[in-house]
């Protein structure tokens, strides 16, 4: 009976760390990666691990009757500090440094934890890049200060439409829309000189470059299904900010 409260809480550290990791962004091998290699740890070394975008199986073999667990993944941030946090505690397991108890707590701690910046932080970060974008695309420095203010008002509406609006999307097609107004706007009133610019500097915190990057590497790695349907995500909110901006160009 206590060998199988331990299997029982191998099993239980392990789906906490492939959760926190695979709503915190991680790529699907890195997560099946870190669970197996923190199962192998604590002695388990037969285990199965399934995982996608949207939930993650884990089964212990060996050790037993065979224990299966599924936990289903609804949210998904980027957050890539609670993934460098993760792969730290499995290292200090693999080294044998912390206990399964210990880890138990560290994880917990680390889900628990709100480790992102500041909301303004974020709008002003956002505004920034969007500012800097536009330089890089060839802009003039004229159109450097419009950007930002698009650029910022987008990311503001993008997390705002998420909050009230839970449908995916809707919020990325919204918020492109008002950037390609607000865009339009500046260069109507002289404040901007390429409308073009801006609107590409502005939208460019809401493209999903991260989503992109993981659906290659996982299709590199072999996990056609969690690739494909990264891929398919990134490409559909793509769609989603080009149809916001390409509905306000055709209404002006």
């Amino acid at each position: 009976m206590e060998n199988q409260d331990q299997t029982f809480e191998v099993m239980r550290a392990c789906m906490l760390a492939g959760k926190i990791m695979l709503q915190s962004g991680a790529e699907t091998y890195r997560v099946e990666d870190t669970m197996s290699r923190m199962a192998s740890a604590f002695g388990i070394d037969q285990t199965h691990s399934y995982v996608t975008p949207t939930g993650i199986i884990f089964s212990v073999e060996g050790v037993g009757p065979e224990r299966t667990k599924l936990v289903r993944i609804s949210d998904r941030t980027t957050d890539l500090r609670k993934v460098a946090m993760v792969n730290s505690v499995s290292r200090r397991i693999s080294s044998g440094e912390v206990g399964l108890r210990e880890a138990c707590k560290l994880l917990g701690e680390i889900e628990e934890a709100n480790l992102t910046y500041s909301f303004i932080i974020q709008i002003l970060a956002a505004a920034i890049a969007s500012g800097c974008f536009t330089i890089m695309f060839m802009g003039s420095w004229l159109d450097f200060l419009p950007s930002m203010a698009a650029g910022g008002i987008g990311f503001f509406l993008v997390v705002y439409f998420h909050k009230i609006v839970p449908v995916k999307f809707f919020a990325e097609f919204l918020s492109s829309f008002f950037i390609g107004m607000v865009s339009f706007f500046f260069v109507k009133f002289g404040l901007g000189q390429e409308l073009d610019k801006i609107i590409i500097g502005s939208v460019m915190p809401l493209v999903p470059g991260l989503l992109i990057t993981n659906a290659v590497r996982d299709l590199m790695a072999g996990h056609l299904v969690s690739g494909l349907s990264k891929g398919a995500e990134a490409l559909l909110t793509a769609f989603a900010i080009g149809s916001g901006i390409a509905a306000i160009l055709s209404f002006l």
